[in-house]
């Protein structure tokens, strides 16, 4: 009986036919360079993949996924993704994307040891000590969980806007946009939290300021 694992070698050839058969050049292209105006910060769930989702291909969306789409700017594979992505792929928009029912957020407001991960969910834990009253509210289990999964992609959003390559590129460029998103694993739709990515940079500007520079200017379409 065959791997398990071997039929995604199968899949692949299949993968590489079909696009060979659109276009001759394909990885030709796809092997020269990327170019993507999109950074993707989701979970690591299986059921919540970047490109299917956004319906993108290769080389249109740089993807960084972990468990809860974190962004502690302690952790230096997040922080090095976005300045990467900031500095030399020049993204516009930098996107934060949770889904509902997520199992790092049930996990992290469940009262148990988890070991080495418990220092990550307590990212989820702060989310919630922050936001408490609201969510001590909320009476129904399943809907507070679901607006904590919101209230985790706002306060990310937070995260990534208090890096300095963030800032500085703003400042002079007007991009990146930081949007933050859930995805609704119930009927597939991506649901766009429409942070006021202007405003909350007034709101922490004071305290998270690396520039000594004005933040704000006018925003240009793309």
């Amino acid at each position: 009986m065959a791997n398990s694992y071997e039929i995604i070698f199968e899949n692949n050839k299949k993968w590489v036919e079909e696009k060979l058969t659109e276009n001759t050049d394909f990885f030709k292209t796809l092997s020269q360079t990327q170019s993507p105006e999109y950074l993707y910060i989701g979970c690591s769930d299986s059921r919540a993949t970047a490109e299917e989702l956004m319906g993108l291909k290769p080389g249109e969306v740089f993807v960084h996924r972990n468990i809860a789409n974190i962004v502690n700017t302690l952790d230096m594979s997040a922080t090095a993704v976005i300045q990467y992505a900031v500095e030399y792929l020049k993204v516009k928009h930098i996107i934060v994307c949770g889904h509902y029912n997520c199992g790092g957020v049930k996990a992290a407001m469940t009262a148990q040891d988890f070991g080495l991960l418990n220092p990550w969910l307590r990212n989820i834990r702060d989310v919630y000590r922050l936001h408490q009253t609201e969510l001590d509210n909320i009476k129904d289990e399943h809907t507070r969980y679901d607006r904590l999964v919101e209230l985790n992609v706002q306060e990310q959003c937070i995260n990534v806007i208090k890096m300095a390559c963030v800032q500085e590129r703003y400042i002079t460029e007007g991009f990146p946009i930081v949007h933050g998103w859930v995805f609704n694993l119930r009927n597939g739709k991506l649901i766009d939290l429409n942070i006021d990515y202007e405003n909350v940079l007034k709101d922490i500007q004071k305290i998270y300021d690396l520039t000594n520079s004005e933040w704000i200017m006018n925003r240009k379409k793309s």
